[in-house]
């Protein structure tokens, strides 16, 4: 279904059709030993996981914990990040640095070295993105916030109920909405919003892919979406049991979902008509986050009931 969108700047009143935002169904015990290896060391142990993302540039893993963000390599310990406030997300941003939101702002934390650096940002953030020079984040309030290299906001754009994810699309950008679980181009040189999508019935989490695609998982009704954001289309859409939640992309194109009700991690190739798979393997009980190192291969799974990481090596 297409939602209407209005020219010039956009209202910061708080849209009527929405929704509880859906959340990651409840997993039962664990039954089948899950693949690879879990809760090493190196990635922390049996720790409670927020969130995942890989720098790509240095395949350093960073993991969201309730006491701040571990950064973990294949060469001992991780080290402890302590943020300036809790974090709400986190994700990849330029070669060598992590991106955590907060309800501050943004953090951008140095891969290498753990330094870090806050950008306040009205409203807090819950979700980021690197964008053009800079970054954009998103608010539990709707608004989309665009910063220049340097930290400082260069745009506001709102209208939106919530902004649970961000992913560039040309000079725009897509912004999840799960409280209208819909898909929207936010057009940032306009200052307004663009086409929207509704996106299922109950939509979690999006990622966007180096082909260009951009998944959603829809955990209400049980389905995997695939959009292109240059033009708002959807392209695929297609049946997924067990809950899915959890996505991540690796630069093959293949597309990761975790499902919480199954404890299992599925991998679509998206390439074609509609999605094909490819893999799947058993996980560790509530796999809530997920990221893909594309130059090693290895999937990260993170239980987010303290059962710590998984590393799941997907080539042979």
């Amino acid at each position: 279904m297409l939602l209407a969108a209005c020219g010039g700047q956009q209202s910061e009143s708080t849209p009527t059709n929405t929704r509880e935002p859906e959340t990651a169904a409840a997993s039962p015990e664990v039954s089948t030993t899950p693949a690879g290896t879990v809760a090493p060391a190196s990635l922390g142990g049996p720790v409670t996981v927020r969130g995942l993302a890989v720098d790509p540039e240095t395949s350093i893993l960073a993991i969201l914990t309730d006491d701040g963000v571990l950064l973990a390599g294949d060469d001992g310990a991780p080290r402890a990040v302590t943020l300036p406030s809790p974090g709400t997300s986190v994700h990849p941003g330029r070669a060598g640095e992590i991106l955590v939101t907060t309800a501050d702002g943004l953090v951008r934390v140095d891969a290498d070295s753990g330094a870090t650096t806050e950008w306040p940002v009205e409203g807090g953030a819950i979700s980021a993105t690197v964008f053009d020079d800079g970054y954009a984040v998103g608010s539990a309030t709707g608004r989309v916030s665009v910063l220049d290299a340097d930290g400082a906001v260069t745009s506001t754009v709102g209208g939106l109920a919530s902004v649970d994810g961000l992913v560039p699309a040309g000079d725009d950008l897509v912004a999840l909405d799960t409280r209208q679980t819909s898909m929207t181009t936010v057009n940032v040189e306009g200052d307004r919003l663009g086409e929207a999508l509704r996106a299922g019935d109950g939509a979690t989490r999006t990622v966007g892919c180096a082909t260009g695609a951009i998944a959603v998982s829809d955990t209400a009704d049980g389905e995997l979406m695939i959009f292109t954001g240059d033009d708002l289309i959807m392209r695929q859409r297609y049946p997924v049991a067990g809950s899915p939640f959890a996505l991540a992309c690796d630069d093959g194109g293949t597309v990761w979902v975790t499902t919480t009700a199954t404890n299992e991690v599925v991998g679509f190739d998206v390439s074609g008509g509609i999605p094909v798979e490819t893999a799947r393997f058993p996980t560790v009980k509530q796999p809530d986050s997920l990221a893909v190192d594309s130059r090693s291969g290895r999937l990260f799974v993170g239980s987010n009931d303290g059962a710590g990481v998984q590393v799941i090596p997907t080539r042979e």
